[in-house]
C-alpha cells in the first residue's frame, strides 16, 4: 500500500489526534520491534508505523503545503512492505558519543549482513539503504533501511506457520539464530500477500 495524501490528517487534526494515535502507534511497534543485541534494534516497518513518521515529520516542520507534503510521502512510502516482502530499520543505538564512534567504525557493512530465514530456506539478506548510502570509509551510519525480499516459496512456507528467524553475521555483530516471538510472526505475515 502506498500512503497519500488523503491518508493523512492536516496539522491541525493531527494535534488533536496525536496523543490517541500515539499510544495505538506504541502498542503496534511492541510486536514489530526486535532487539538483535543490546545495541541492534530492527523495527519493521508498514503502514502504520510509516504514516506515524509522516504525520510527526509534517508537525514538527509545519508542513501543510501540498509540494512538502508530497516529498516527506515520496520519503518514506518505500519503508512500506509491498506484499512480498519485509522492510525494517536498523537502528544502532549507543548513548555515549565516543563509544558511538568507536563502535560505528567497526561496524561497516553491519546492513548488509542482516538476514531473515523462514523454516530451511536460504537466508534472505537485507538490501541495505536504496534511497541513500549510509556509510563511508570511516564509519556506518546509527540508522538503515532494509529490504528483504521473499520466494514464493518462502511466502507460502512464512504463511503456512513456518518458524522465522533472524540475525546478523557481521564479524563485529554477530547474534546467532534470533526465533521471532509468535506474536511478531502474526504482525509480521499481515505485511504479505493473502
Amino acid at each position: 500500500m502506498t500512503l497519500t495524501r488523503s491518508d493523512l490528517w492536516s496539522l491541525e487534526e493531527y494535534s488533536e489526534k496525536r496523543a490517541s494515535f500515539r499510544m495505538e502507534v506504541i502498542a503496534h511497534k511492541k510486536n514489530r520491534e526486535l532487539n538483535l543485541t543490546a545495541n541492534a534494534r530492527l523495527l519493521f516497518e508498514d503502514e502504520m508505523t510509516v504514516r506515524y513518521q509522516i504525520q510527526e515529520m509534517l508537525r514538527i516542520e509545519k508542513v501543510f503545503e501540498a509540494a512538502g507534503i508530497q516529498e516527506e510521502l515520496d520519503t518514506y512510502n518505500p519503508l512500506v512492505p509491498d506484499g512480498a516482502n519485509w522492510k525494517a530499520t536498523l537502528m544502532l543505538e549507543y548513548n555515549d558519543i565516543k563509544v558511538r564512534k568507536e563502535v560505528l567504525a567497526k561496524l561497516i557493512g553491519v546492513e548488509d549482513q542482516v538476514w531473515m530465514q523462514i523454516a530451511d530456506h536460504q537466508k534472505i539478506y537485507a538490501i541495505a539503504d536504496e534511497d541513500l548510502e549510509r556509510e563511508n570509509d570511516v564509519k556506518t551510519s546509527s540508522v538503515h533501511f532494509l529490504r528483504f525480499e521473499l520466494s514464493e516459496e518462502m511466502l507460502k512456507s512464512a504463511k503456512s506457520g513456518a518458524n522465522i528467524s533472524t540475525g546478523c553475521d557481521h564479524e563485529n555483530l554477530q547474534t546467532g539464530n534470533i526465533t521471532l516471538p509468535l506474536a511478531t510472526v502474526s504482525s509480521l505475515l499481515k505485511d504479505l500477500y493473502n
